[in-house]
C-alpha cells in the first residue's frame, strides 16, 4: 500500500465509519486521507506527527485530524496492545451541502479547527462516553449521536496540532521519501544525524533536500529533529522520575546540557527543571 494517499476501508452503504484499532502498535506509516478523523486513545502512548508538529500522545487523549493532513502515530511497544477508536467522515459524507445548512452554523468552528488538527483539552469525560457509544449504535441512532458529538467538539477548549495547512495531496514519491526520512529519524534521533547522510537517503544534494523538506513540512530538517528530541525529553520527564536532567539530555540526543536547556526553553517556554516541577503542581 502506498503511503499517499491512504484509503479508509469503507463498507458498502456505510457513510460514517467507526474503526477500532487494537494491535501491538498503531498504523505507523505517514499517511493522509480525505476523511476527517476523530480518535480516542483507549490505551497506548508514543509520538504523534501531524503536519509540521510533533506531540506526545497517551491513554485518554482525544484528537481531531483534518482532511489530507499528513500524520502518523508512532506508538511505543508494550506488553499491552495499543487501542484506539476512530470516527472517519468528510464534510460531504451526508451530501455535498449538508453541513452548510443553517442548522449547522454552530459547527463551523469545528471544521475550521479541524483543518490544522487539534487535541481536546476539556469536557473529555462526556466526549469519551459519546465516542465509545458509537460502536454499538445503528444507523439513525449513530447519525444523531455523531451530530451531538460534533456539537460537543465545537465547544471544547482545544490545542492546535499543526500550523501548516496542506492545500494538496502529496504524491506517492514525495510521501515515500518523507516516510523513509521520518522512519530513520524516529529510530536514530538519539544519535548525531548529519545533513549529508540524510540527504543521501533521500537521493538529493543537501541544498535540494533542505528545500524539499521545508516546502513539505514548513520547517527546516533540524528544527524538526530538535522538536522531536525535545518531545522525547518531555516524555522522559513525565515518566522517568529517577532520571536527572543530564541523563535526559543525553537520552534525547543532545551533546551538551547547555544546548539542551536552551532549546528546551525556546520550544516549551520553561527550562527542563521548571517543566518537571510543573508536572507535580
Amino acid at each position: 500500500m502506498k503511503v499517499f494517499p491512504f484509503k479508509i476501508p469503507k463498507p458498502i452503504d456505510e457513510h460514517l465509519i467507526v474503526q477500532i484499532d487494537k494491535e501491538p502498535i498503531f498504523y505507523n506509516k505517514l499517511h493522509q486521507h480525505e476523511e476527517i478523523q476523530i480518535s480516542y486513545i483507549i490505551n497506548g502512548n508514543g509520538k504523534l506527527l501531524v503536519g509540521d508538529s510533533i506531540h506526545h500522545f497517551s491513554t485518554g487523549d482525544i484528537y481531531v485530524i483534518g482532511s489530507n493532513l499528513p500524520h502518523v502515530f508512532k506508538s511505543i511497544a508494550s506488553n499491552k496492545d495499543a487501542h484506539m477508536l476512530t470516527v472517519f467522515f468528510t464534510d460531504s459524507t451526508f451530501g455535498a451541502h449538508f453541513f452548510q445548512l443553517p442548522y449547522f452554523k454552530d459547527l463551523q468552528s469545528f471544521f475550521t479547527n479541524a483543518a490544522s488538527g487539534f487535541k481536546v483539552m476539556s469536557n473529555k469525560k462526556q466526549l469519551t462516553q459519546q465516542i465509545l457509544a458509537l460502536q454499538s449504535l445503528q444507523k439513525l441512532q449513530r447519525f444523531t449521536s455523531f451530530l451531538e458529538l460534533l456539537e460537543l467538539l465545537s465547544k471544547v477548549a482545544t490545542e492546535p496540532l499543526s500550523k501548516f495547512i496542506y492545500a494538496k495531496i502529496l504524491s506517492s514519491n514525495e510521501g515515500e521519501r518523507l516516510q523513509e526520512i521520518f522512519d530513520f529519524v524516529f529510530k536514530n534521533f538519539q544519535q548525531p544525524i548529519l545533513l549529508d547522510d540524510i540527504s543521501k537517503m533521500a537521493y538529493m544534494t543537501p541544498n535540494a533536500f533542505c528545500r524539499f523538506f521545508k516546502q513539505r513540512t514548513n520547517k527546516t530538517f533540524f528544527q524538526f529533529l530538535i522538536e522531536l528530541r525535545i518531545e522525547h525529553a518531555c516524555q522522559l520527564l513525565n515518566s522517568k522520575k529517577d532520571l536527572n536532567i543530564n541523563m535526559i539530555s543525553d537520552l534525547s540526543g543532545f551533546n551538551s546540557i547547555s544546548n539542551f536547556n536552551k532549546k528546551f526553553k525556546k520550544i516549551k517556554g520553561l527550562t527542563p527543571t521548571q517543566y518537571q516541577k510543573s508536572l507535580v503542581l
